[in-house]
């Protein structure tokens, strides 16, 4: 999984090539702490097809601010350089991958 900041987020999820399913995650969030292995597990096993990568929102405020997160964890799932689907709240794997099923 690729952790993002400000600086790297247009190149590695706006300019790539395949999907990018980004966590927007805090600290201090006890749900995001619990989705993070799950995302871990969905980027091992969908590399090929999928990019999964992370950014603090508390860290990186200007970016959670551009797409409109106001809760976590988020998830936003980028193809294109566009949102093509958003994810609200922790869900376990095989949800997930339910909803992410038609883009990967």
């Amino acid at each position: 999984m690729i952790t993002l900041t400000a600086e790297t987020f247009d190149e590695q999820v706006l300019r790539s090539d395949k999907p990018v399913l980004v966590d927007f995650w805090a600290e201090w969030c006890p749900p995001c702490r619990m989705i993070a292995p799950i995302l871990e597990e969905i980027a091992s096993e969908y590399g090929d097809r999928l990019t999964v990568a992370k950014i603090n929102a508390d860290d990186h405020p200007e970016i959670a601010r551009r797409y409109g997160i106001l809760g976590f964890p988020t998830l936003n799932l980028y193809r294109n350089g566009e949102v093509v689907q958003q994810i609200r709240g922790a869900k376990p794997k095989r949800m997930l991958l339910a909803d992410l099923s038609e883009h990967i």
